[in-house]
This record gives C-alpha cells, sequence and structure tokens, in this order.
C-alpha cells in the first residue's frame, strides 16, 4: 500500500525539509512503495550537450505503448508525487515525469532560471518508439516549459496539456510563499530555494512563451482546478484570452480541486488526461463499384426484324462500295 505523502504548500515544504535532514533527494525510496515493474526511477542525459543528468520516474512496459505521456513537474519538481498516477496508468499508455535541473536527484545543484535551457535539457523525453505518439503535459511551473519543449518538437507531440498552469501571477499562497522564502533563502532546502529563486524570477521570461502559444499548431489542453489559490484560473484565462492562437484551446475546469490535482483522485486525472487524446478518426464505409457485365451484341442485334437487318446491311455495302 503506497504511504500518504504530504499535500499543498506547507506539506511539501516540510517534505524538503525532511528529505535534507535525513541526507535523501526525494521525500521516501519509490522502491518501498511500488514494485519496479509498476514504478521504476531511471536517468538520461539533458539535451543540449549540457552535461547533466536527469533523474525521472517511469512506467516500464515491455513493449511501447501507443501513447507515451511525458509530465513536466512544477516547483519544487518531484517527480515522486506522481507515482499513484504511474501506478494506475492502463497499460496502453506509459508515462515519464520527471526531476527538472535543480530537483531531485537532477542536475545541476543550483537552480536554471532560463525557460529555454530547461527546455532543451528536457528534449530527450520526447524521443518516441516508431509510431508512438507523445502527449505533453506542463505542470504548474513546467507548463511553460512544456510549451516551449512542444514548439521546439511540434512534429513529436499530439498534444500540450496545460496542468494547472503558473504564468507569473500568484495567487495568495504563492505570494506568502515567494515571501517568506526570498527572507529565508540561505536557511531553506536547497529545493525550496531553486524554487523560490525560478519562480520569482519567471515573469521577465515568459516573453517566448506567449509567443510559442500563439504559434503551436497541436491542441492545447488547459486543466485547472476551480480553487486553485496558488495559480489561479483567472490567471490563465486572461493569458489564454490574449493568445491568438492557432488551434482552439480547450478548457477544463476542475471542481473543488486544488493547485495539486496530481494529489486528487487518481481516477479522476486519468479521465481528464484521456479526454486530451485525440479521437480514432470514424472510417468512412467504403464503397462498391457495380458489376459491369458485357453486352451481348449478338443477341441484341437477332432481336432486330429481319427486313431491318436486311436494309442496314444492304446500307453497309453501299457505303463500302462508295468508298
Amino acid at each position: 500500500m503506497a504511504r500518504k505523502r504530504p499535500k499543498g504548500v506547507v506539506g511539501v515544504g516540510w517534505a524538503c525539509f525532511a528529505s535534507a535532514m535525513l541526507g535523501r533527494t526525494e521525500h521516501a525510496p519509490m522502491s518501498k512503495d511500488y514494485p519496479d515493474t509498476m514504478v521504476r526511477r531511471t536517468s538520461f542525459e539533458a539535451g543540449g550537450d549540457l552535461g547533466w543528468r536527469i533523474s525521472a520516474l517511469e512506467s516500464p512496459r515491455d513493449q511501447p505503448a501507443p501513447w507515451k505521456i511525458v509530465v513536466v513537474t512544477g516547483s519544487p519538481s518531484w517527480a515522486e508525487y506522481w507515482a499513484p498516477v504511474l501506478a494506475a496508468l492502463p497499460t496502453d499508455r506509459e508515462m515519464i515525469v520527471v526531476d527538472r535541473p535543480g530537483f531531485g536527484a537532477s542536475e545541476p545543484a543550483d537552480h536554471v532560471p532560463d525557460l529555454e535551457v530547461q527546455a532543451l535539457a528536457l528534449s530527450p523525453l520526447l524521443q518516441a518508439a516508431p509510431g508512438q505518439k507523445i502527449l505533453l503535459v506542463g505542470q504548474s511551473y513546467g507548463a511553460a516549459i512544456a510549451t516551449l519543449m512542444a514548439r521546439r518538437h511540434g512534429r513529436r507531440v499530439r498534444g500540450l496539456v496545460l496542468l494547472s498552469g503558473y504564468y507569473g501571477e500568484p495567487g495568495p499562497t504563492a505570494r506568502w510563499l515567494l515571501d517568506t522564502g526570498a527572507k529565508a533563502l540561505a536557511l531553506i532546502p536547497r529545493d525550496l530555494r531553486n524554487a523560490v529563486l525560478e519562480v520569482t524570477g519567471q515573469p521577465e521570461r515568459l516573453g517566448p512563451v506567449r509567443q510559442a502559444l500563439g504559434e503551436l499548431r497541436v491542441p492545447i489542453h488547459l486543466i485547472h482546478g476551480d480553487r486553485d489559490d496558488f495559480a489561479p484560473l483567472e490567471a490563465a484565462e486572461r493569458l489564454m484570452a490574449d493568445i491568438r492562437a492557432r488551434r482552439s484551446i480547450r478548457l477544463e475546469r476542475v471542481e473543488g480541486a486544488d493547485h495539486f490535482i496530481n494529489d486528487g483522485p487518481v481516477d479522476r486525472l486519468l479521465a481528464a488526461l484521456d479526454a486530451c487524446l485525440p479521437q480514432p478518426r470514424r472510417r468512412l464505409p467504403r464503397l462498391s463499384w457495380p458489376t459491369l457485365t458485357r453486352p451481348d451484341l449478338a443477341g441484341l442485334w437477332s432481336r432486330f426484324p429481319s427486313a431491318w437487318r436486311g436494309r442496314a446491311w444492304t446500307g453497309l455495302a453501299a457505303g463500302r462500295e462508295g468508298a
């Protein structure tokens, strides 16, 4: 049975302190929650020759699933909070959830303020098996990074999901966290410090994200809780209203949900993600052409009256002689 992880901003903050005191890079080892046949820790080399090692959780599959769901997490960025979702995923889906650069077991140790650099570092996540389709999910702070990834690799991504997206306008909870954290940067653990630094500097780096949202040719889905006091739904709606997107933007308002939708009922989140997958095209019925039989000319000729046939032959012969 999986253990309950601390939820909300205060809970995640406490988990950061507990992990730092115990010298761990994550709140609790995955091996004690799920077998590695369901949830497995993995790592990969960052894109762009940055030299970083990036850590992630994945759902192992013997054969590539038709859909690969790539999740770029928020700030602080801990993939382990998605472990219950990974474990409950149907066998015809696979998922990989990343610890972004500067968090968890991922390198570097410091925060990476440049959103474009983070998108470049995480680009190997979008590698897919032949015939496999990718649904890219950006959670909270990760929504901006996932947007840049989708623009850079538009042909690989079949859909972009902005889950509880954060775009530089903090709600009351986020504002309190940022103000408090900024006063204690030297005292708080690395992951909390990196989160405060990158979120504080995000607004001035959103220009390319706004531009990318207007250029994307893939379907965009907003999934947002109506009780989100960290990244208010109204802020996401204002941003999208200002964007002249090439494709329509679908909004799914999750009633009663706060900022941490992935910590809510797993079935509800999986259903929301499934609704973002393109529906298979309906095949038109095959049209069968009627079979034509060769006309029986000899039989047709025999049906004419003999007198008419004689005159026809006479006229034909006269025509040949005149020629």
